[in-house]
């Protein structure tokens, strides 16, 4: 199966895209390794469909290859050019997120938006990685899988959305249902594949009678049909409280034409052979939804007596249909199209500059809520376009202009009519900010009315900015009253050691910074005294506290243990540290101290606080287990060949492995040494063998 995989990949990647010889030899390089070539297909063909370019191929390739042999990768694409150069590292900044924690996920999603207002590329093909990792899942699923899919679900299916990735939506939305509704999901497929004949017949007949609307017009176009995604259904039938039988745009035809004129014609000419069913004639090339879209729909009653949906668009509004944000990223070179995308990229950057202020709770509760909410679009009286959540209000539009416009803000004339501050806005809007230079600047009661984060943000900053020594007081009050309402006496969560972790984890300077946070309500009170009380929970717990250093000894028993408090020590199996590398120690709560080695990847995750210095001080006779991969050509030799010249080197082997690719042999060996020395001797004798590509140290 892989071969054959192997092969479809081949004839995407050299049939449908122009690669130098160079490039063409790299790509043959890369595709001789053990990889996920199932998914990597997949996600392969979801990027010719979308229409990227091949430096997107390039660098997606190549951080399959990363993830498995870091050092084949980083070697590999020395020669690329600049573009793929930072997609590679755009690609490695965002993780998979089916493999990540609960707090990875959000600073992943952080990362996300900081890629995407850059490279649109990048994050279209992360998300046609999240769909290939939901779409293999089956019933029942673990907990981790369960959180995978509310992840899917709560993010990237809106966020597809926003970006106007229809398709790619419906696919995510189509294994949501499939997984969270098994039995209503095969119910209504079921249904579906009992009429499928009967649904073919008609797309047939009803495109064979468009067809001659246009060849009458002398016009050339596309026909396409489909039958709606089962989530589509799915969402009505819930939404919507409706019956099947109420769902009119089950069966679909869709004509592509070149211009504007021809999609009235056409819609006046299928009016003519068709009945239109009344209120489903819908014009959104003169009146396009907010996100943009544009195309002319019909609801028509046809041949089986049964309705079909009939849209009429011309090749650009395809186009940003089917490409959404993408399109406009593509094409953002050109004049008349770089002010627009600039638009549409508004939310996106508000929304990575309001992260770098808000806790991770904050970010995903406020994503989550804008993510969901429609959007509306209005403009200035200039004809400046802005992009806002519904429900957004004349104080969030005046944020969105400037910090200063929102701070003097004291109302606004819409489309030419006075209104408050506090007024709604809806989509067409025409809005004139009128400003007081005499204002004394915004009222705390501002935040139960705006909408966005961008606006809140501006809001709390002026606060914390302008009115610092009100909100300590302000702050220090708020957060007395809840110690009380809690129990709780500040001599016990106020020591100066309690102190001194909150404002590392805060990154703050002094407790007065932190009571003026909760005055200008970037901080809740209840948040700090939950921190607080975590550190004088964990006290009281009585784990052992280690002032400078955790000193590793083991004990008569030969346990790993600090020599100075006795608590129990283990390596982290992440990083697999050994004698001679550069160490690091993490207090965990109830499991003792583990060492990661000081360049582990995961040591951003852990809790800042409890990181300590570690020191090697174990016996002599004390041996460590280390991993080596060997990537050897195959050539003349054979793998029992192999073996025995591996095998002949002077190393304690506890296991090994070779596994047979294309034009290497890729070996997993795990070897027992005293420290880092011995680990570098054993790789460097590895790499004298003959026919031997690359040898290096695994992390696992």
């Amino acid at each position: 199966m892989e071969e054959k995989n192997i092969e479809k990949i081949k004839d995407i990647v050299f049939n449908q895209y122009e690669f130098s010889s160079d490039e063409k030899l790299i790509i043959e390089k890369m595709l001789q390794y053990e990889l996920n070539y199932d998914r990597i297909y997949v996600i392969l063909k979801a990027i010719k469909d979308y229409n990227l370019d091949k430096n997107s191929v390039l660098a997606f390739l190549n951080y399959q290859l990363f993830k498995q042999y870091p050092l084949v990768a980083d070697e590999l694409s020395q020669s690329f050019n600049q573009d793929v150069k930072e997609m590679i590292e755009d690609f490695k900044t965002i993780k998979d997120i089916n493999q990540l924690t609960i707090s990875e996920e959000i600073e992943d999603i952080r990362r996300m938006f900081i890629v995407m207002s850059k490279d649109m590329r990048v994050v279209m093909i992360k998300l046609m990685g999240i769909y290939y990792d939901i779409s293999v899942l089956d019933n029942p699923l673990n907990e981790e899988q369960k959180r995978f899919v509310k992840q899917v679900k709560d993010i990237h299916i809106p966020l597809s959305e926003r970006l106007g990735l229809d398709k790619l939506k419906q696919n995510l939305y189509d294994n949501v249902v499939r997984l969270e509704f098994p039995n209503e999901y095969n119910d209504l497929k079921n249904t579906i594949e009992s009429k499928k004949n009967e649904n073919e017949e008609q797309l047939a007949i009803t495109k064979a009678k468009i067809q001659e609307i246009l060849d009458d017009l002398h016009i050339n176009g596309q026909i396409e049909s489909r039958i709606k995604h089962i989530s589509s259904i799915f969402n009505k039938l819930h939404n919507k409280q409706l019956t099947l039988d109420q769902i009119y745009d089950i069966l679909a035809m869709r004509v592509i034409v070149n211009t504007v004129e021809e999609c009235y014609a056409i819609l006046g000419r299928v009016h003519g052979i068709y009945k239109p069913i009344i209120g489903r004639v819908k014009d959104y090339i003169a009146n396009p939804k907010p996100n943009g879209y544009q195309s002319l729909h019909t609801t028509i009653i046809v041949e089986n007596h049964h309705p079909m949906e009939i849209q009429i668009r011309t090749i650009e509004m395809h186009r940003n249909s089917e490409y959404g944000l993408y399109a406009h990223w593509l094409y953002k070179e050109k004049k008349d199209k770089k002010n627009d995308f600039d638009n549409r990229l508004t939310w996106f950057r508000q929304t990575i500059e309001n992260a770098k202020n808000m806790s991770n709770e904050d970010f995903i509760d406020t994503l989550k809520s804008e993510l969901y909410d429609g959007i509306i679009i209005a403009q200035t009286p200039k004809g400046r376009v802005i992009e806002f959540p519904e429900g957004s209000t004349v104080i969030d539009f005046a944020y969105a202009i400037h910090s200063d416009i929102g701070n003097t803000c004291s109302g606004a004339k819409i489309n030419g009519k006075l209104k408050p501050i506090t007024t709604t806005l809806h989509n067409g809007d025409i809005v004139e900010i009128i400003t007081n230079s005499h204002s004394k600047g915004p009222s705390r009661d501002w935040l139960k009315f705006v909408k966005t984060s961008n606006a809140r943000n501006k809001i709390k900053s002026y606060f914390k900015n302008e009115l610092k020594d009100d909100n300590i007081k302000l702050g220090k009050s708020m957060f007395n009253q809840a110690l009380q309402d809690k129990g709780l006496l500040s001599s016990q969560v106020l020591k100066e050691e309690y102190q001194s972790q909150l404002l590392t984890r805060y990154n703050m300077e002094d407790i007065d910074e932190v009571y003026a946070a909760i005055g200008s309500g970037s901080l809740t009170a209840s948040a700090v005294i939950n921190r607080l009380q975590t550190f004088y929970n964990d006290d009281k717990k009585q784990i052992p506290k280690i002032e400078n250093v955790v000193h590793l000894k083991r004990n008569k028993d030969g346990i790993l243990i600090d020599g100075d408090s006795g608590m129990l020590v283990r390596f982290a199996g992440c990083c697999n540290p050994i004698e001679g590398d550069d160490i690091i120690g993490y207090i965990s709560r109830g499991k003792g101290v583990t060492i990661h080695r000081s360049n582990c990847l995961n040591l951003k995750y852990l809790e800042s606080e409890r990181l300590i210095d570690a020191q090697w001080q174990v016996k002599e006779d004390a041996t460590f287990t280390a991993t080596i991969k060997v990537i050897a050509d195959k050539n003349n030799n054979n793998i029992a060949k192999l073996t025995n010249l591996i095998t002949s080197i002077k190393m304690n082997i506890k296991g090994f492995d070779i596994k047979d690719s294309i034009d290497n042999y890729i070996c997993n060996l795990v070897i027992e040494v005293k420290n880092k020395n011995e680990l570098n001797s054993a790789i460097n004798s590895l790499k004298n063998i003959k026919n031997v590509i690359s040898v290096y140290r695994s992390e696992r």
